[in-house]
């Protein structure tokens, strides 16, 4: 699962320092989720790579923040407001970006959500809307964008997942890690079916990632959870944004249905007791 941690530091990457040599200048990139956590980094780190940038997201507030954020640094974005689940959302998204910027190079669709509930106590409503947004909602952000990346010939479509479901269990998680191993499959077949137009879709799966979501979660979790990783520290949105960056890149146009573990080796050990 993709768990966010609010301004942890402990061993921290420096990715905010990597040199930007525009890679992705004016190619327009739609990042779903992109108010907070890994999404805004997936756009952040895009906009330093000379993206024209599409940040949808529900909390105009936010998006809003990092709009204007992007703009000072002097790159472009503009932001919709849409819920994955919803699709007519999904094709409005697709539509105004078409109006906006004439095209579609790359989808990074990373909406999602993780409530906790234990299966014997789930209810049908909560596993519906894990499945919805998470599941659905894939592949109803990928199907909006079909049509404009055909017509190009050509598209990069990256779906964050998650360890969680593809490769581990996680108690109280269920809908999560159902629908995250539903996106596994999804992107499999996917990509057999869009190879003819050239258009790849692959995934990243992140592991335990640094954002602001979790406020309690306290100094001894925070170091069991740092114990598990043979790297010795959590992730940070940016780790996850530079192995997008390279799916959606010109160097990654061989490499379509495959997914990405972007964990710090977390799901490698036999047992977490193992000394690193």
């Amino acid at each position: 699962m993709t768990l966010c941690l609010p301004g942890f530091a402990k061993n921290s990457s420096t990715t905010s320092q990597i040199h930007s040599d525009q890679r992705f200048k004016d190619q327009v990139v739609i990042v779903t989720g992109s108010s907070r956590g890994i999404g805004r980094g997936i756009a952040q780190v895009f906009a330093r790579e000379g993206a024209k940038l599409v940040l949808v997201g529900r909390d105009e507030v936010l998006l809003k923040k990092i709009k204007e954020e992007i703009h000072n640094k002097g790159e472009k974005a503009i932001y919709i407001l849409a819920d994955v689940s919803h699709q007519p959302d999904m094709e409005r998204m697709a539509r105004e970006t078409l109006a906006e910027y004439g095209k579609i190079d790359v989808l990074c669709h990373n909406a999602g959500i993780y409530p906790h509930a234990r299966l014997e106590t789930m209810s049908l409503e909560e596993w519906q809307k894990v499945i919805d947004v998470n599941l659905t909602g894939t592949f109803l952000a990928v199907k909006a964008c079909i049509p404009i990346m055909k017509a190009q010939g050509q598209g990069k479509i990256v779906i964050t997942s998650s360890i969680s479901g593809p490769q581990t269990g996680l108690p109280g998680f269920s809908h999560y890690t159902a629908s995250k191993g539903g996106v596994a499959g999804f992107i499999k077949t996917a990509a057999i079916e869009l190879a003819k137009y050239q258009i790849n879709i692959n995934s990243v799966e992140p592991g335990n990632i640094i954002t602001e979501a979790f406020d309690d979660l306290g100094a001894e979790h925070t170091d069991n959870m740092i114990r598990a990783i043979p790297l010795g520290r959590l992730g940070t949105p940016e780790d996850v944004a530079h192995a997008i960056l390279f799916l959606a890149s010109k160097e990654a146009s061989y490499i379509t249905g495959q997914s990405l573990i972007v964990d710090g080796g977390q799901t490698l050990p036999e047992s977490h007791f193992s000394e690193y």
